[in-house]
């Protein structure tokens, strides 16, 4: 279907890849995963035709078709949103405006090329082209009274599933998405995991979502040491499989025999868990011929992210009653909000609007006044919070150990070799934490922002969309230090598999109030009565 042949890119002197060959089938998805800068979205880039390699050849069966999910949101603002749909297809689309033109200016010299255009365009299902993006439109939560307004005029969270239905739109060949699940709600994203799962052609994805390549994917393609290896199976199987490589090359005592039954064990336990049983048969094929030597450990650097407590706190936590917010221009973000936390609650907050729960923390933490209402901390707890916007942490323009001194609050934390260790568990070692905070990525802005909430030891954290700029990696060590943290925990993320292994209670902010259950989150969101209350609780009084 699709295939890369001796792939080379170098910019300067950094070589990105180094001869890749590798072959991309029908009925796979594939999602392709690396560490930061490991050339993730230039490899798509390349196999789109947007950037030229070094050197080889990208090859794409002839009469195959590719579509790509915009990156640019204001792209299509001039059109109308169902034919930015339509515009999906662009054979189709041609034709279409093609014909248009011709029509516009008809004549009879115009009729013989008119008739072959109709011929073409039939024969591509053109007629029933826009019902088709209407349907794909409603799908995806777009509403019939939005398909003839212009893009320019739709909400900026609305243009993405819009772009998502265009590149959706005529059942391509070979799929391109580079992180489809960015700015899209659960709802929205589990629409795209079962539409995917049911997808009969080639898949090629790049995300940090770790539920969502779970769901999807038949296949991992690994980025490392400027090399592309393909893996059967899933993201945590890969994970697994590539931590268990790790261990055995440790134990290199171990007889092989011991090896292969312990490979053989992961295998079977790994097969009786997959989730989608369309995907289970088919997988278990390619496992079952699975050897030692196919499984490799993985170069990559996890961050040690340990959250340890100055002092256990007492059962009073947090009390809140009546609380309330609205936006900048009056709407109601929530209002009527009663919660009382009990220690050890780790618990999800959401919220239709991510402006309500970003609003929910600031108040909380002093930052913001609430509109109405109250709250008080229990007189044992000390918190730390990582804010969605982190940006006012980092304007000094100070390297790293003078950066996380600033929270130091005895002489041993501000001695820089005390620093250094904090900072080098978040990968920042020798001269890496020398940098200046005013040249961080936003990757490393975060890795700083853990590095101090691990220095503060509270017994209470509060995470405001914590996997924001993240690689794998660091969200996988993330999620594993919460999931062991004997404290309190707040938290707001759209990764659902954070969500889903942290979270033992669920609050959700609305305008009419909160719903407060002791759930998992997946119990939440299928629950069909809870459901019915949030459609209420959200439903704009006429």
């Amino acid at each position: 279907m699709l295939s890369v042949s001796n792939l080379s890119v170098q910019f300067g002197k950094r070589v990105l890849f180094d001869e890749v060959n590798v072959a991309f089938t029908e009925g796979n998805c594939y999602g392709v995963i690396g560490a930061n800068g490991a050339g993730k979205s230039t490899f798509l880039k390349i196999l789109s035709g947007e950037v030229d390699p070094t050197s080889g050849t990208v090859n794409l069966e002839p009469g195959k078709r590719m579509s790509i999910l915009e990156q640019n949101h204001n792209a299509c603002d001039a059109y109308p949103v169902l034919e930015t749909v339509v515009m999906g297809n662009k054979p189709l689309s041609s034709i279409k405006k093609e014909m248009d033109a011709l029509y516009a200016d008809y004549d009879d010299k115009n009729a013989d090329r008119i008739g072959e255009l109709q011929v073409k365009f039939e024969e591509m299902n053109g007629w029933n082209a826009d019902s088709d993006a209407a349907a794909l439109l409603s799908n995806l939560g777009i509403s019939e009274e939005l398909h003839y307004t212009l893009m320019s005029e739709v909400d900026s969270k609305l243009k993405v599933r819009i772009l998502l239905a265009q590149a959706l739109f005529g059942n391509p060949d070979v799929l391109i998405m580079d992180e489809p699940t960015n700015d899209l709600d659960y709802e929205t994203i589990s629409w795209l995991e079962n539409f995917l799962a049911d997808y009969n052609n080639t898949v090629i994805v790049v995300s940090h979502d770790r539920h969502f390549l779970d769901s999807v994917c038949t296949h991992i393609a690994d980025i490392d040491f400027g090399k592309m290896n393909l893996y059967s199976g899933n993201y945590t199987f890969w994970y697994e499989s590539s931590q268990l490589a790790l261990r055995q090359r440790a134990q290199q005592n171990k007889k092989s025999e011991e090896k292969a039954k312990e490979l053989q064990e992961f295998i079977r336990r790994f097969s009786a868990n997959v989730a989608k049983s369309k995907q289970a048969t088919s997988r278990k094929k390619m496992l079952s011929k699975l050897k030692i030597e196919d499984i490799k450990p993985s170069s990559r650097r996890y961050p040690a992210i340990i959250f340890e407590r100055e002092r256990e706190a007492g059962d009073q936590i947090l009390n809140i009653e009546k609380l309330a917010a609205t936006s900048e221009d009056g709407e109601v973000l929530f209002q009527g909000v009663d919660i009382n936390l009990a220690k050890g609650d780790k618990v999800a907050v959401i919220s239709r609007d991510s402006r309500a729960t970003s609003a929910f923390y600031e108040i909380i933490n002093g930052n913001r006044k609430a509109d109405h209402g109250s709250y008080q901390w229990g007189v044992t707890t000390n918190q730390s919070y990582l804010p969605a916007d982190n940006s006012d942490f980092f304007t000094e323009n100070i390297n790293l150990v003078d950066w996380l001194r600033q929270w130091a609050k005895t002489e041993e934390e501000r001695e820089e070799v005390y620093i250094r260790g904090f900072l080098g568990k978040m990968l920042f070692s020798g001269e890496e934490a020398l940098k200046k905070c005013t040249v961080l990525s936003g990757g490393e802005k975060v890795r700083c922002m853990l590095s101090r909430m691990m220095m503060m030891r509270a017994n209470v954290l509060m995470l405001d969309e914590p996997t924001n700029h993240l690689d794998l990696e660091s969200i996988t060590a993330f999620n594993n230090s919460l999931k062991n943290f004997k404290g309190t925990v707040l938290f707001t993320t759209h990764d659902h598999e954070f969500a889903e292994t942290v979270a033992t209670r669920i609050i959700e902010l609305t305008p009419k109030g909160n719903i407060d259950r002791y759930l998992t989150f997946d119990e939440y969101m299928s629950d069909k009565a809870i459901k019915e209350q949030r459609d209420k609780m959200y439903a704009v009084s006429v």
